[in-house]
């Protein structure tokens, strides 16, 4: 809808002073003249705000963006980590060890990927501009590892390597460029956190004291960098799957202590579960998920919550299949999407409703402060979200 700015003219009575001509009253006739003409055409053509008023573009509708597909020379990668500072710059990570970053919006690509790392899954990537990101590598034992690039890729330093065959890294997340965690599957019957405070440089195990029992066959799903997020400088929630119940824990102080919801999205599998959670601050957030086998449905894909994830309520119409990826849309506090391998889906009521818009496989998706949004997935796929 146009948006008009609105001014007031106010059209002043000009009263005539008294003049040195002959005229009746003490008024010179030239004056009254001109007095009279003002008064004419005051009367005949009154302002009208939108006259002078500066025009609002108006705000393009988030139904009428689309994805435009970047040629990123990969087609043999599959892209789960993806990391937007802006609409020109993003990182991705996948198979192969492979890191890729753009700083002109897509048009071209470079391979940044650490040296050593070929046969790693590079599944999930956190940037924080243009030079220097985080990237953690999943799997069993000394597969899971994080490396840091401080020069935009062109070196990079192991700052973590998993000593402990029972641990599997799945995500990592950050709060600020300094403070972050990443998260491995359930050791001893409790999901283990490491911690950082410098940017990812060093990491240190946290106590686990603080951390609910993980329920028989549960975990994280490593499938698109986005089973543990954070928002603002506190709170971070993690997502799991596999067992009875999928489950959200939230933590208000950066890992110490949880406490557990069950979600309404399908669990009671290995391949069920939530895939991922956005929060676009410490109350509203989202969930999606289902089963990601291919030739299984997933009902109740989605769900949403206003209370920071102490209640979960399922989505009145969801996506129509399994979905991996989820993230708000700047500058629209109800609007979000999420993919995966069956398309993308858009929501502008809060998670509440979902439509499909694209049919295109996607991982992940992650959208940064400038509007800039971009989604990545199977054979080397990178788009950027148009509008």
């Amino acid at each position: 809808m146009r948006r008009w700015g609105s001014t007031r003219r106010t059209v002043r009575a000009v009263r005539a002073g008294r003049g040195a001509g002959k005229g009746r009253g003490g008024r010179a006739p030239a004056v009254i003249a001109a007095v009279a003409a003002l008064a004419a055409l005051a009367s005949a053509a009154p302002a009208r705000a939108h006259d002078t008023a500066p025009v609002t573009p108006p705000r393009p509708s988030p139904w009428s963006w689309s994805w435009s597909l970047k040629d990123t020379g990969a087609t043999d990668v599959r892209f789960r980590g993806l990391a937007a500072v802006g609409r020109d710059v993003a990182w991705v990570s996948g198979t192969g060890g492979t890191v890729l970053r753009t700083t002109d919006g897509g048009v071209s690509w470079w391979n940044v990927s650490p040296p050593g790392a070929t046969g790693l899954q590079l599944r999930d990537i956190e940037a924080f501009d243009a030079r220097r990101a985080v990237v953690l590598a999943i799997g069993e034992g000394e597969a899971s590892r994080v490396y840091r690039t401080d020069d935009g890729g062109a070196t990079w330093t192991e700052s973590f390597r998993n000593t402990d065959p029972r641990a599997f890294y799945d995500c990592m997340t950050f709060f600020d460029r300094r403070h972050g965690l990443a998260m491995s599957d359930p050791v001893d019957g409790r999901f283990r956190l490491l911690s950082t405070r410098d940017g990812g440089r060093s990491w240190t195990v946290l106590p686990d004291a603080g951390m609910p029992p993980a329920l028989e066959g549960e975990a994280g799903f490593a499938a698109s960098g986005q089973c543990l997020v954070a928002s603002g400088p506190r709170d971070v929630w993690l997502a799991t799957g596999g067992a009875a119940r999928a489950r959200v824990l939230h933590s208000g102080d950066r890992g110490l202590t949880w406490t557990a919801t069950d979600t309404p999205l399908p669990a009671g599998d290995p391949a069920r579960g939530v895939f991922a959670l956005a929060f676009r601050d410490r109350s509203h957030g989202l969930a999606v998920g289902g089963d990601y086998r291919p030739d299984q449905t997933a009902p109740r894909a989605a769900a949403h919550t206003a209370d920071g994830g102490r209640t979960w309520r399922p989505a009145g119409t969801p996506p129509p299949a399994y979905r991996s990826g989820v993230a708000w849309l700047p500058r629209h506090r109800s609007a979000a999407l999420a993919v995966g391998p069956a398309g993308t889906d858009l929501t502008t009521d809060g998670g509440r409703s979902w439509r499909t818009v694209d049919a295109g496989s996607y991982d992940t998706v992650d959208c940064a402060a400038d509007g800039g949004c971009w989604a990545s997935g199977e054979k080397g796929r990178v788009a950027r979200l148009e509008q």
